[in-house]
């Protein structure tokens, strides 16, 4: 089992805030860009 620390990070184009890789995401990380849904309600309105 990995720390939370040792798992890949990226920041959010919305926030800019790090947010840390999930399982769900596993397949589509490379992909991934905002942390949450409402950063990216509020990415495609800018």
């Amino acid at each position: 089992m990995r720390k939370k620390s040792d798992l890949p990070q990226k920041d959010c184009a919305a926030c800019g805030r790090p947010f840390s890789w999930r399982k769900k995401w596993a397949k589509v990380w490379e992909d991934v860009r905002y942390c949450s849904e409402r950063c990216k309600r509020e990415g495609r309105r800018k």
